[in-house]
């Protein structure tokens, strides 16, 4: 079986809150290292993995391998029911129809608890390969979301541009063009807001805003975000949670019409 609790009910609302957009259906798949999703938006150009990693819960077991096949709509629903300072537990069987979600108030002794239908859901998984970025950009989280976020306004793509120079979103739209460069900054006293830039060569590539302001949901979990990019290979946004467990989109670059 399996059983796993997590300190902060609000870990998993807002990992759901970030892929319920891009993703209706999908498989929470449970083994002993921890929980793992794996999904393509219907249009097949974004991917969604996310790794909640056993040292992530205390306590975590779960026996043997176990797929939840969960609509995240419906499972929004239930986490509603959820504080975000609530203790939140999972359990579901070995062969389960149903997943029991607990949440238990750290203030009183309030307990509340909800089984959730579950679905058969057949999921190709995609081997994601290992991939030598051409530049790896780190930086606040709150920042990438402001840059996509006006650009949208002005356009339905942007241009990333990555040179020793710094990095550069642009955009051209209707109403006009737009463009915001960043440069390599530390910052001793504040480190979350410190953009790194590594770079092995300069790299440029033209992405859907509104995959990338969908993907800025997940800026809640963390206060800085890794996006990588290489010529002919998808960019991976990715956002780091507690300890080794992480959120990543994946995102197919735009090719020449449709630019």
């Amino acid at each position: 079986m399996l059983e796993a609790r997590l300190e902060q009910a609000s870990i998993l609302k807002k990992v759901v809150d970030a892929i319920k957009d891009l993703v209706q259906d999908c498989n929470f798949d449970c083994n002993d290292s921890g929980i793992a999703l794996q999904a393509m938006d219907n249009s097949h150009v974004a991917l969604v993995s996310m790794m909640l990693k056993a040292e992530t819960f205390s306590p975590y077991r779960c026996d043997r391998n176990i797929a939840l096949g969960v609509n995240l709509t419906s499972l929004t629903k239930v986490l509603r029911a959820a504080q975000n300072e609530d203790i939140l537990t999972v359990k579901a069987e070995d062969a389960p129809d149903t997943l029991n979600l607990s949440f238990e108030s750290s203030e009183n002794d309030r307990i509340s608890e909800y089984d959730l239908k579950l679905m058969d859901i057949d999921q190709e998984h995609l081997g994601i390969p290992d991939t030598d970025y051409a530049a790896t950009v780190t930086m606040p989280s709150a920042e990438f979301r402001r840059i996509c976020t006006d650009l949208l306004a002005m356009s339905d793509s942007v241009t990333i541009d990555a040179t020793k120079d710094g990095i550069k979103f642009s955009c051209n739209g209707d109403i006009g063009s737009g463009a915001v460069t960043l440069r390599s900054h530390t910052n001793v006293e504040k480190p979350a807001e410190n953009i790194e830039i590594e770079l092995t060569e300069p790299v440029s590539l033209t992405f859907s805003l509104k995959y990338l302001v969908n993907f800025c949901k997940a800026s809640a979990l963390s206060g800085q975000v890794k996006i990588c990019l290489s010529a002919e290979v998808p960019l991976l946004v990715e956002y780091n949670l507690s300890g080794s467990s992480y959120l990543r989109f994946y995102l197919a670059p735009k090719i020449g019409d449709e630019e």
